[in-house]
């Protein structure tokens, strides 16, 4: 189960932070991986932490503003949003995978397996 929170409404230029508790993966995960989707918009990956050696990718978009890190203990992933633009107002979902996962893959909707509900993230001008 994956639980995500910390959406809200927030000016250009300020920051969020977005937290994704993955509850009851008793095999584990292979990579939790954040995605979002913008009104009229298809849903695209924004970031995803891969477990096993904690390697991290970004779509071009938000390279140098958000920031994935995890916590193993809480079982939480985060994704700290800085500088906040108008465009990345959307829902924004977590994703956690089961399978092998390459780098390449990691921001593929394809390669996750199960869905948390999303939290809106609005930023006004």
């Amino acid at each position: 189960q994956l639980q995500a929170s910390g959406g809200g409404l927030v000016q250009a230029g300020g920051s969020l932070r977005l937290s994704c508790l993955a509850s009851g993966f008793t095999l584990g995960y292979t990579a939790i991986g954040w995605f979002r989707q913008a009104p009229g918009k298809e849903r695209e990956g924004v970031s995803s932490i891969r477990n096993r050696d904690g390697s991290t990718k970004y779509d071009e978009s938000v390279k140098g503003r958000f920031t994935i890190s995890r916590d193993n203990a809480k079982n939480t992933v985060y994704l700290q949003m800085n500088s906040l633009k108008p465009e990345d107002t959307a829902v924004y979902f977590c994703a956690a995978s089961r399978s092998g996962i390459i780098s390449s893959s990691m921001l593929n909707s394809y390669s996750y397996n199960y869905w948390g509900q999303g939290t809106l993230v609005t930023v006004s001008r």
